[in-house]
């Protein structure tokens, strides 16, 4: 089942007075972020036209770190997060409020796009 589909049965089940435990919900609060942290450093990966590798060689990091990352697979550290940023040659931020979150990646000035 992808996400979209996944997250229609799951709005399905609310709309029918299904409601989950405060665990469930913490769990999927952190998936969720995973993944919209994934995709953004996917999307910023390939706008820069790098590959897994060359953006892994620029974080000092490996491919099969930079593949679980953009899969939602981890939640990454501070310290890894800032590799990222490095790697990507920009600035990476993150705000957290009242179970939201924001990710953006801002390219640093004559970053190559």
């Amino acid at each position: 089942m992808n996400h979209a589909r996944w997250k229609l049965a799951r709005e399905r089940k609310i709309a029918e007075g299904y409601t989950e435990s405060a665990e469930t919900e913490a769990m999927r609060a952190e998936i969720r972020l995973a993944f919209d942290l994934g995709q953004l450093v996917y999307d910023s990966r390939t706008e820069l036209a790098l590959s897994q590798a060359e953006l892994a060689d620029r974080a000092g990091m490996s491919q099969p770190q930079i593949s679980t990352i953009e899969g939602g697979g981890t939640v990454p550290t501070l310290p890894l997060l800032a590799r990222l940023a490095k790697g990507l040659d920009a600035s990476l931020n993150i705000a957290i409020d009242n179970g939201t979150s924001t990710f953006t990646i801002t390219p640093h000035t004559g970053a190559a796009a």
